[in-house]
């Protein structure tokens, strides 16, 4: 008895003597913390769900970072298209994989005028000894060309009024590229204003464009007022915001763009019934926007995003600078055809330069073969400086 009454006592003794069990207060979650990293977990599936397609929506953020913040979210799944669209990219695509089968190769110069050409003279030099080699279209809008050069005789068009602004300059450029599409020999198309002159002879820009493994399609995209400020949501679902551009209308193009370009309604209609001036508290200019958007969406890697005919807007106006007798000099066609940079203006408040090179097949070469606005009073000090 008392060996166990010991053992009682000795267990009681032994567990006093054994420090407590420790009590351990609960651990104060950092709520701060959990609520912040929700919030912002909530905001990008909101960005990703709705990503920011303007300036309303990225108003809490700069451009810049609205940008960086667009360019770091995954990829917006991409829209189904209609049975429009699938039908008219299919027969794109069989176009453009299409290879030219002409044995004897020509280009068609298309111009674009209200009446008489005033350059005929030093076109005729320009044509002189290379016959069989291009092919002449006049769409003449107000009046009959009277004509000083055997080549300009009997190519005109039937023509329809053109206004500046409106989708009649587009149907225009149509109407050119149609009747020089009957030719099976015309594999390039080039437009032409009857302001325009040429800037090399004739072998250099055959080469040039003959040779070239893309069409010359001005293009570029401008977030400012007269670029994608002119854009209308009614052009929804076939042309996205994202994809509107701008660019001069002065296109040069191989035969496989002609084609699509004329095989086109479905984008077309969208700037014939949504692109012009007026519409919306907006002055959209469909020939500034129809085909850059076109190719932009349809084959942009077969497009350098300049125009081989060169203006000058420096002047920062409406209309490029004009060129008159005493302006011509040497030193200005040589500055000219050394320019090998496209420069587009953009026309936001602070507007913004794009530069890139002019790469031909990939190579940095000089940007220009034809010009523009010359009056008419330059031709002799145009013929005597170019003497092709």
């Amino acid at each position: 008895m008392k060996v166990a009454k010991a053992w009682r006592l000795g267990s009681m003794v032994d567990l006093q003597i054994l420090p407590g069990s420790r009590h351990r207060p609960a651990v104060k979650r950092p709520i701060w913390i959990i609520f912040l990293v929700s919030l912002v977990s909530l905001f990008l599936i909101c960005a990703y769900i709705y990503p920011p397609h303007g300036g309303t929506a990225c108003y809490v953020f700069s451009s810049r970072g609205c940008k960086a913040l667009a360019d770091w979210l995954p990829p917006a799944p991409a829209r189904e298209l209609t049975d429009e669209e699938i039908a008219a990219r299919v027969v794109f695509r069989e176009i453009l994989n299409t290879p030219p089968q002409s044995k004897n190769s020509k280009i068609a110069f298309m111009f674009l005028t209200p009446s008489s050409l005033p350059f005929e003279k030093l076109w005729d030099m320009f044509f002189r000894g290379h016959e069989g080699k291009f092919s002449i279209y006049i769409h003449a809008s107000k009046e009959k060309p009277v004509h000083v050069s055997r080549y300009f005789l009997n190519r005109e068009i039937r023509s329809n009024e053109v206004v500046w602004g409106k989708i009649s300059m587009v149907d225009a450029e149509r109407r050119l590229l149609a009747h020089a599409l009957k030719d099976p020999d015309n594999q390039h198309f080039v437009l032409l204003s009857e302001s325009c002159v040429p800037l090399h002879n004739f072998d250099y820009v055959y080469n040039y464009l003959m040779h070239a493994n893309m069409s010359f399609v001005d293009c570029f995209l401008d977030p400012g007022p007269h670029g994608n400020g002119r854009y209308s949501e009614h052009m929804l679902p076939e042309v996205e915001k994202k994809d509107f551009r701008k660019g001069a209308q002065w296109f040069s193009v191989r035969r496989q763009h002609a084609l699509i370009v004329m095989a086109d309604s479905l984008y077309y209609s969208r700037f014939r019934d949504y692109c012009k001036p007026g519409l919306d508290g907006k002055n959209c200019i469909a020939d500034e926007h129809y085909l850059p958007t076109f190719f932009n969406m349809i084959d942009p890697g077969g497009i350098g995003n300049w125009s081989v005919t060169h203006v000058d807007w420096s002047e920062r106006k409406w209309h490029p600078k004009s060129y008159r007798a005493q302006d011509v000099s040497d030193e200005l066609l040589k500055n000219i055809t050394s320019i090998d940079l496209s420069v587009h203006v953009t026309s936001e408040e602070k507007s913004e330069e794009q530069v890139q090179p002019c790469l031909w097949n990939g190579i940095r070469r000089p940007c220009y073969l034809f010009a523009r606005k010359f009056y008419p009073e330059t031709l002799d000090k145009l013929m005597m400086l170019l003497n092709f």
